[in-house]
């Protein structure tokens, strides 16, 4: 741990604040990937997804033993953002099968992205915890063979997909400003102080247009148009 990054309580607060979201988001999307997995029409599928829910529910143990390691009681942590999560989750609750899958590869893509960008304004072992955990955890393949097949045998099906994955997207940013306007630490983190440089406002325009290209690739590899 960096400690002269973890005196400042304002920053400590941030991460903490970062930490105890990115917790309970892996939580709750080892608990959404394992509901999912019901929805499943074959065993190998089920399985696939269930190996997934596995792999979330791996990194909000270790996203957890991080904030045990900074004396932090992980479920205080998590705890103010129960609710913007919840809402985020029950608005957009899969119909079927494939939405689940299109929800797993680009809903919470589109968030990994975001938290690999804020990794950049943390200390160094916190960063690489998160761009650890934010990797590719292996579903791509998985999702872009079952999505790509589902429109090969009914073209119809690509245009409700493509439609989800752009509510999917539009519930995320309002998800995302809730926090942000509720939790004045994590703004401050991206902002930055005298002693730790943050974005100005070409510096988040130049963020959201990578955030959006990512998007883009990802619906582009479901054979869906973004």
């Amino acid at each position: 741990m960096e400690q002269t990054a973890f005196d400042d309580p304002a920053y400590r607060a941030a991460a903490v604040d970062l930490l105890g979201v990115l917790a309970y988001g892996e939580l709750t999307a080892f608990e959404r990937m394992a509901e999912d997995a019901k929805l499943a029409s074959n065993l190998n599928d089920k399985a696939e997804l269930a190996a997934l829910a596995t792999t979330e529910f791996g990194h909000f143990q270790r996203l957890r033993d991080r904030l045990v390691e900074l004396g932090v009681d992980p479920m205080d942590a998590m705890q103010p953002f129960v609710t913007p999560l919840d809402a985020f989750h029950d608005h957009t609750a899969p119909s079927d099968w494939l939405e689940g899958l299109v929800k797993a590869y680009v809903g919470d893509g589109l968030a990994n992205d975001f938290y690999r960008e804020i990794a950049s304004f943390v200390d160094a072992e916190t960063r690489a915890l998160v761009l650890d955990v934010f990797g590719d955890s292996g579903q791509a393949e998985f999702v872009v063979d079952r999505v790509r097949a589902a429109i090969e045998e009914d073209p119809k099906v690509g245009g409700r997909l493509a439609l989800w994955g752009r509510r999917l997207v539009g519930e995320a940013l309002s998800q995302a400003q809730r926090i942000a306007a509720d939790r004045d630490s994590l703004t401050a983190l991206l902002a930055g102080s005298v002693d730790r440089p943050g974005l100005d406002l070409a510096a988040i325009g130049r963020m959201f247009t990578r955030l959006t290209e990512a998007h883009t690739a990802r619906m582009t590899a479901l054979g869906l148009q973004a």
